[in-house]
């Protein structure tokens, strides 16, 4: 890379670790006597701490969302698409903040930390976390900060999950709450395919029952399975024909008839190698995931979905959850997103306006799947800006 980064680009980012000492009781009833949060942080905070944006992660993010931690980096962070100077969330005009969230294992206090109590990694012993556990961490953060309301909340998938938490539990610390590709809580068949990721690092030999560390081994076949498993959902069936398509087959002259369906080295192996190009980039993902995630974390983040449901307090009826929130809502979702597709986000702009709220919705056309909201399409992140200037002219008019 060379010396100077995009001038749209946050440049140089240093993380920060916020110790604290205050226990955290979690949902399960169990207590985190302490904990580490891993934080960023991008463009200025204004005088009065009104212009601060929360950026919450989904199952794989962590708290580097934007900007590089080495000039030797490939890769920014990874909603760099979208934050930054003059970008949809703008470092010119908020001080956006990303953690890490708990049970994670970039920094923040998780399986891969050492329990208090034992002096050995937490491991398995590391206690389910919720997304309402999470947005309890992140209160504390926020108090930290010294900042006393969000001017918006913004996630993707899990992380939208967390935005909505954080408009049912704290209603008055947040002005904008942007989630995008979420849902309300998992469908049956989302659950299934998390259990089959589970079992799939769970049954790896070198899980130990989640002491990998202390045996010093690692389940990387397992957390590769997991990924591949995770990894197809992501995707929809026309990315992957984009994606995987793109010239002739043995068995097809014409390429309008290509499914994704490219071959790895241009003729078939009659065994059971890897003979097609989608089979070699799931290997790569799931390869490259496995060197860089933690199995344990793995099992915690796909449990927090699971859990999400915040109806199940008000006896089912999401409406009577967002009785008491006060922030204006904006939802997006996308076209071929078969996790959680439009369906799932128009349950909940019904359940705000039952509960008369006040709901911006935007499905957007494209065909990259659930994907899509870590992508820099333009109608999406065109309608992200534009809100977002919207919500900075509130702060501005405030603050006058």
């Amino acid at each position: 890379m060379s010396d100077n980064f995009p001038a749209d680009s946050v440049g140089l980012v240093k993380p920060q670790l916020h110790h604290f000492d205050e226990p955290l009781t979690l949902r399960s009833g169990k207590i985190l006597p302490a904990y580490d949060l891993m934080v960023e942080t991008y463009g200025e905070l204004n005088a009065d701490k009104s212009n601060a944006i929360l950026i919450c992660h989904a199952l794989s993010g962590d708290h580097h969302a934007a900007g590089f931690h080495s000039r030797e980096d490939k890769k920014p962070g990874w909603w760099d698409s979208c934050i930054g100077p003059g970008k949809a969330i703008d470092t010119n005009l908020f001080h956006v903040v990303s953690l890490n969230n708990l049970g994670g294992c970039a920094g923040s206090t998780g399986p891969a930390s050492q329990n208090p109590d034992t002096g050995q990694f937490y491991g398995p012993d590391f206690p389910v976390v919720t997304v309402r556990d999470w947005v309890s961490s992140q209160v504390k953060l926020m108090e930290r900060l010294g900042i006393e309301k969000w001017a918006a909340i913004v996630g993707g998938s899990l992380g939208g999950m967390q935005v909505l938490r954080w408009a049912i539990s704290y209603p008055d610390k947040l002005d904008n709450a942007i989630s995008i590709a979420a849902a309300p809580k998992l469908s049956a068949q989302n659950i299934a395919f998390n259990e089959v990721a589970r079992q799939s690092i769970t049954g790896d030999p070198n899980f130990h029952e989640g002491r990998y560390l202390e045996e010093n081994t690692y389940p990387k076949q397992g957390l590769m399975l997991a990924r591949m498993v995770g990894h197809i959902t992501y995707l929809s069936d026309s990315a992957m024909r984009e994606k995987f398509g793109k010239s002739i087959t043995d068995f097809e002259q014409d390429s309008s008839s290509n499914f994704g369906r490219d071959l790895r080295s241009g003729k078939l192996s009659f065994g059971f190698n890897v003979d097609f190009q989608v089979e070699s980039y799931l290997h790569y993902q799931g390869e490259r995931f496995s060197e860089n995630f933690d199995a344990n974390t793995y099992l915690l983040m796909t449990k927090a979905l699971d859990y999400f449901d915040p109806s199940v307090d008000y006896e089912g009826d999401l409406s009577l959850a967002f009785a008491n929130s006060s922030c204006k809502f904006f939802l997006m979702s996308f076209s071929t997103d078969w996790r959680f597709p439009p369906e799932r986000s128009k349950e909940i702009v019904t359940d705000l306006l039952k509960a008369g709220k006040e709901v911006s919705y935007l499905e957007i056309e494209a065909d990259q799947g659930h994907d899509a909201f870590l992508l820099p399409i333009p109608r999406y992140v065109n309608a992200l800006s534009c809100y977002l200037k919207k919500v900075h002219e509130g702060v501005s008019s405030n603050a006058s």
